[in-house]
């Protein structure tokens, strides 16, 4: 399938299912996400098709994503079922495979982790991760221009620099961390140096 009958085709479906600023953004992470591609040498489509798919279950009821997730065997973990916001990302790998037909495991991963991240990340899974914290719809963060610049020089810098400002202002709300999120943030650390 071409890449604007596929941004057609999911455009449509995840205007049904969004409410209007989930939707706002979900545009502007899949226009990130592709524009990043182009730039990191990475399949567009690929790109465009994880970045609409990424918030595919965010409108939906906590309880109906935990049922999503039951449903096709993944685990939620006790930070999860404490910290609802982030189940969506599971959820939402669930229903880009068995409802919308997604069947390419790197589109897949891309969704699945798009908001912890993981060590290792592949580079779709990256742009996809930033491109849902710096897409044009976002209020400014405190260094949100070098984050963008970064978006398109250097995954990895940039990914740590996302990582460590999320810890940062977790912890300055007095917010639990996903595990996850703090060994990615290590493992990019690690790396940098």
């Amino acid at each position: 399938m071409k890449i604007l009958e596929i941004s057609h085709k999911l455009r449509k479906e995840m205007k049904l299912v969004l409410n209007a600023d989930r939707f706002d953004h979900t545009l502007g992470v899949a226009y990130t996400a592709a524009n990043m591609a182009a730039v990191h040498d990475v399949p567009i489509d690929k790109a465009i098709t994880a970045g609409y798919l990424h918030d595919c279950a965010k409108n939906l009821e906590h309880d109906e994503q935990i049922k999503i997730c039951k449903k096709y065997g993944v685990e939620i973990t006790d930070v999860e079922r404490r910290n609802p916001a982030l189940i969506h990302a599971k959820a939402g790998m669930c229903l880009a495979e068995h409802k919308y037909g997604i069947e390419d495991e790197d589109i897949l991963g891309a969704i699945r982790w798009h908001t912890t991240g993981h060590p290792g990340m592949t580079d779709l899974e990256k742009i996809v991760f930033i491109a849902d914290f710096i897409e044009p719809n976002r209020k400014p963060l405190e260094h949100m221009s070098e984050i963008r610049k970064l978006a398109y020089t250097d995954l990895d810098k940039c990914m740590l620099h996302i990582l460590s400002d999320t810890l940062n202002y977790l912890k300055n709300i007095d917010k639990e961390c996903d595990d996850m999120t703090a060994k990615t943030y290590e493992y990019y650390l690690k790396k940098d140096n």
